[in-house]
């Protein structure tokens, strides 16, 4: 059975410490505290921007290269997401959709067809 040694769990207990203290650092503060309208505005895309950097390489690359044929089942079903997303114009569950659509394409070229 391995043994932590006293570095690991050095960094787990500081990490920890970290995250405690950043997390609480508002509630802490005596007075109100605002972020400045250019950070609200860019936090205002943090969601969309982390979800296209998990799902673009995952979509775009096969072991780590380009795909080498066009029977690909994830591009069309991210292009399928991604039109449905802009046929809702972003209106009420439209992400929800991009994922069902999305994945209901892919299931079906995937485990229909074999691609």
């Amino acid at each position: 059975m391995n043994q932590t040694d006293f570095w690991t769990l050095g960094v787990i207990v500081g990490l920890a410490a970290i995250t405690v203290l950043s997390r609480t650092f508002f509630f802490i503060s005596e007075r109100a505290w605002q972020l400045p309208s250019w950070a609200q505005r860019g936090l205002q895309y943090a969601p969309i921007a982390a979800l296209a950097a998990v799902i673009a390489p995952e979509v775009l690359l096969q072991n780590g290269q380009w795909p080498s044929t066009w029977q690909d089942a994830r591009l069309y079903g991210a292009a399928a997401g991604a039109a449905f997303y802009f046929w809702r114009k972003g209106a009420g569950q439209a992400v929800l959709g991009t994922i069902v659509v999305g994945m209901a394409v892919y299931l079906l070229l995937h485990l229909g067809l074999g691609w």
